[in-house]
């Protein structure tokens, strides 16, 4: 009973994350606010990208380094059932990106919302993987999650210990030495990695999360939604028992308009891609061992076009994944690490390219 109770509560976010979207026209419904509070639920969260006013970056609008927008983005997500975004984050290597989480959590902690970080690791080949990680962790812990931190009440923990997902690149980093660092933290972190972990570092993380990922290969037409992926991370997650397993779920993908595109779709199908890894959680969310978050890919990465800010699905005439992404005829916007975050593609630099603009200002 508990575990359904938890499941509505989940359904009704989610109704209300799809309420955002051009297709979906019933009226808000009162049902999250009766069942609001109730045990059981897995918490939301949704993926947030904080390089936005970086010239080396699509123009969407607004600056992630802008507070007044940062409230707005906030008490949407509030509204929406979301408990908490994971932050893309790279230490010190990416300062624009680093001040921008510092915002964020700050706004966070005034708002009562929560943040966690989402560690990319380093990608170039060049020995330097593990001495990043162990600066990047060191100033984690100082700067905003150890007890001195600023803001730190707003940090997403599980069990007393703070969350930390590891977006992997080349898997050079030695996490035997970055376990060891930070179980000398007050509380130690629970590392949780993309999919599996080099088999020799096994033992240094405490979870696994799904990440978009076609089931067999990308669809030229962008039917492939995942859902043989997902089935696969699932089963094999059983085969992990006391580990954190974070579902994941999805609105599309579409890196078609970007400068160093793959030409990788994954259709919206006016939020039936949604719904249907959504669904996916719910069948394997095992009411004895329930996973304790979902994760959703992403809050606002429009240069993927796998953003719910503006909604999880638009189809007031257009093709649903190409207007969700619409860029006009500009060439396609630089990121120094989307081309490779959907499918674990390793080839693309941390900083390609030029800016393309998409103006939000009609959607906020």
């Amino acid at each position: 009973m508990k575990h359904f109770l938890g499941i509505l509560l989940v359904l009704a976010a989610i109704l209300l994350i799809m309420q955002t979207s051009g297709c979906y026209h019933a009226a808000v419904r009162p049902v999250r606010q009766q069942i609001e509070g109730l045990p059981g639920a897995p918490r939301i969260l949704a993926d947030y990208q904080p390089w936005f006013g970086d010239p080396e970056h699509m123009n969407v609008g607004y600056s992630t380094q802008d507070p007044a927008v940062l409230h707005k983005q906030i008490q949407k997500a509030k509204s929406m059932g979301i408990y908490a975004f994971a932050v893309d984050w790279y230490g010190e290597r990416l300062p624009f990106e680093d001040r921008s989480y510092a915002l964020l959590q700050e706004v966070a902690n005034e708002d009562h919302f929560h943040v966690c970080l989402m560690y990319d690791e380093t990608q170039e080949d060049n020995g330097h993987a593990t001495d990043d990680a162990l600066e990047a962790f060191d100033k984690a812990y100082r700067a905003y999650i150890g007890p001195n931190a600023p803001g730190h009440e707003a940090y997403v923990t599980y069990q007393g210990r703070p969350i930390i997902f590891i977006f992997p690149k080349r898997g050079h980093t030695d996490w035997g030495r970055v376990r060891e660092a930070v179980n000398q933290w007050e509380h130690p972190p629970i590392l949780i990695y993309k999919d599996d972990p080099p088999k020799q570092y096994e033992q240094d993380f405490d979870g696994y999360y799904a990440w978009i990922h076609p089931g067999r290969a990308w669809d030229p037409h962008g039917a492939d939604w995942g859902k043989d992926y997902l089935e696969k991370f699932y089963d094999k997650m059983k085969e992990h028992p006391g580990k954190v397993v974070v579902g994941g779920v999805w609105p599309g993908f579409n890196d078609t308009k970007a400068s160093w595109t793959l030409n990788r779709h994954m259709d919206r199908r006016c939020g039936q891609t949604f719904e249907d890894t959504l669904k996916l959680f719910h069948r394997y969310d095992d009411p004895e061992h329930p996973m304790p978050f979902m994760l959703i890919a992403t809050w606002n990465d429009y240069e993927e076009g796998t953003q719910i800010e503006t909604g999880v699905s638009d189809c007031r005439g257009k093709d649903d994944n190409r207007n969700a992404t619409s860029i006009g005829d500009h060439p396609g916007g630089g990121d120094h690490s989307s081309s490779e975050r959907a499918a674990g593609d390793h080839s693309a630099s941390e900083r390609p390219g030029n800016s393309t603009t998409f103006d939000l200002s009609d959607h906020r």
